[in-house]
C-alpha cells in the first residue's frame, strides 16, 4: 500500500488531497481482504454443498436444495440486514458489548486487531450468499465428470471418499475454472454492498470523500479504476489456469 501511495503521490495535487487518497486505498484493502475470505470460505463450503446436491441420500439433497432456494432467491442486501440487524439482537448483551469492543492479537512483533461487527456480518452474509452460486457451478462440473470414471474406479476397488477425493472433484474443479472466476468477480463487485450496513470497504471510503470534497468526477472514477484493477487481476489468473490446463491436456496426448 506505502509504495503504491508513493507512485501516485505526484498526482495528488491534479486529483484528490493526500488525506482522500489514503481513504480510498484503505477501503481498497477492506475490499480485497473481504474478497478474498469470502472466496476462500464459499469455495471450501460450495465444494461441501456441491456433494451434497449430488448425494444418494435423498434428506441431504433436499437440505441442500432448500438452502439453495433460500439463499438465491432474496436479495443479498436483505440478507446483509438480517445478518447485521437481525441476528445480532438475538445474542445476549454482553456478547454485543464484548463483540463492539477493540481486540487485538499480539503475535511477536505483529497486532492483529478484532474485525469490526461490520466486517464481520458483511463476510459473513456474503459467504452464504456466494456459496449457493458457487456450489452450482461445482456441481455443474462434478455432473460433467463421465459416469464410466467412476465406474474404473469403482471396479479398482475405491471407496466413495476416495473416488469423489482422487477421481471426480480433480476434473470437476478443472472444468468449471472459468465460471467459478466469474463468481469470484460477482463477490468482488458485491461487497460494495457492505456499505450498507457500513462496512469501510472501497464504496463506503468513495461516499465519505465525495461527500466532503464535492469532487464526484475524481473520486468515483478513481474508485472505478481501483475495482478494475482487482477484476482484472481475476482474469488473468483465469486466464492462465485455462492455459495450462490447456498446456496439461497437449502434454497428456503427447504422452
Amino acid at each position: 500500500m506505502q509504495l503504491l501511495m508513493s507512485w501516485l503521490e505526484p498526482l495528488w495535487p491534479h486529483l484528490l488531497a493526500g488525506k482522500y487518497w489514503r481513504w480510498l486505498l484503505d477501503g481498497w484493502c477492506t475490499t480485497v481482504l473481504a474478497s478474498l475470505l469470502v472466496i476462500a470460505a464459499s469455495t471450501v463450503l460450495g465444494i461441501a454443498f456441491a456433494v451434497a446436491r449430488s448425494a444418494a441420500w435423498a434428506p441431504l439433497r433436499w437440505l441442500a436444495l432448500g438452502y439453495l432456494s433460500v439463499f438465491r432467491n432474496t436479495p443479498l442486501l436483505v440478507q446483509l440486514f438480517f445478518w447485521y440487524f437481525g441476528v445480532p439482537s438475538l445474542l445476549p448483551p454482553a456478547w454485543m458489548a464484548w463483540l463492539n469492543q477493540a481486540h487485538s492479537l499480539a503475535l511477536g512483533p505483529l497486532s492483529l486487531g478484532w474485525p469490526s461487527l461490520e466486517f464481520l456480518s458483511a463476510c459473513i452474509g456474503m459467504v452464504f450468499y456466494a456459496t449457493a452460486y458457487v456450489g452450482e457451478e461445482v456441481r455443474a462440473g462434478i455432473n460433467s465428470v463421465p459416469a464410466s470414471q467412476s465406474q474404473a474406479a469403482r471396479s479398482l476397488g475405491m471407496d466413495g471418499w476416495q473416488l469423489l477425493r482422487h477421481i471426480v472433484l480433480p476434473q470437476a474443479l478443472a472444468r468449471v475454472v472459468s465460471p467459478l472466476m466469474g463468481q469470484y468477480m460477482n463477490i468482488v463487485k458485491n461487497t460494495s454492498l457492505g456499505m450498507a450496513i457500513g462496512m469501510a470497504e472501497l464504496s463506503y471510503r468513495a461516499r465519505q470523500a465525495e461527500a466532503e470534497t464535492f469532487q464526484s468526477f475524481q473520486v468515483y472514477g478513481i474508485t472505478t479504476l481501483l475495482y478494475i484493477v482487482l477484476i482484472i487481476g481475476l482474469e488473468l489468473l483465469s486466464q492462465h489456469l485455462a492455459q495450462r490446463r490447456r498446456w496439461g491436456r497437449v502434454e497428456v496426448r503427447r504422452a
